[in-house]
């Protein structure tokens, strides 16, 4: 709108200095002439500015979010392992690091079997058989060596690698209500203004407003919820190869 706004006064100006050099009085022309264009060099200038302004913020914005979001994908995957061994998410991030450096994960195999049902052999006079399933535990393997390997990024996945300096992720974790039972959930996000804090205040005030299916929705980047089950982030496809 204020684009349009812009681009008619430029035509308009376009017209009146049209009419002023075809019949305006010659004593006053050249200083109303220049006047006119200088405004019309002005607007255009802020037209073009305004335009390619916002085109700058929205391709340093997604670099930005891509860079932070694979930091949110790492915290997601040591807290679905912290619940695999422990039952729960962390809340806290050196928790979490001794965490991933220490613990293991336990290599297990599933198999069917057959056996005697002792009970109902017993009460009827006939063998009987029932199915169960055991499990054997093949060995362990180690958290850090699962998930990150020989790379030790998990000691700063919790710093935000862009935006304001020395920031962290907020990190939540608590319970939900589902079907009668309290499931564990988290949350790690940054506040938009955070990650854009360099750049102009009203398309970032605009930003933390979007609601749309190829955008970050709301005024976070974040993984996981403290409202509902759920571990996925809230940012779209088109900022990463998954969710």
């Amino acid at each position: 709108m204020a684009i349009f706004f812009i681009i008619s006064i430029i035509i308009l100006s376009v017209l009146i200095v049209w009419l002023i050099d075809k019949y305006d009085p010659k004593k006053y022309k050249s200083l109303i002439l220049i006047s006119l264009w200088a405004v019309i060099i002005l607007l255009s200038y802020m037209t073009f500015m305004s335009i390619y302004g916002e085109i700058r913020f929205n391709q340093e914005k997604e670099r930005r979010y891509k860079v932070v979001i694979e930091n949110l994908k790492d915290i997601r995957d040591s807290q679905l392992a912290h619940k695999t061994v422990k039952g729960t998410f962390q809340n806290n991030w050196d928790s979490l690091v001794k965490f991933i450096e220490n613990e293991k994960f336990t290599i297990t195999q599933r198999r069917d079997s057959t056996i005697i049902d002792k009970l109902l052999t017993s009460r009827y006079g006939v063998d009987t058989t029932k199915d169960i399933v055991i499990i054997d535990t093949l060995g362990f393997v180690g958290v850090q060596d699962s998930l990150f390997g020989a790379d030790k990024r998990y000691k700063t996945m919790m710093d935000i690698p862009e935006g304001k300096p020395n920031q962290k992720f907020k990190l939540e974790t608590g319970y939900v209500a589902q079907n009668g039972m309290n499931i564990p959930v988290f949350e790690a996000s940054v506040d938009k203004s955070i990650l854009l804090f360099d750049q102009d205040k009203n398309l970032v005030d605009k930003e933390k407003e979007v609601m749309s299916v190829e955008g970050v929705n709301g005024p976070t980047l974040r993984v996981g919820s403290m409202e509902e089950v759920n571990t996925n982030g809230n940012w779209p496809k088109n900022y990463s190869n998954e969710q």
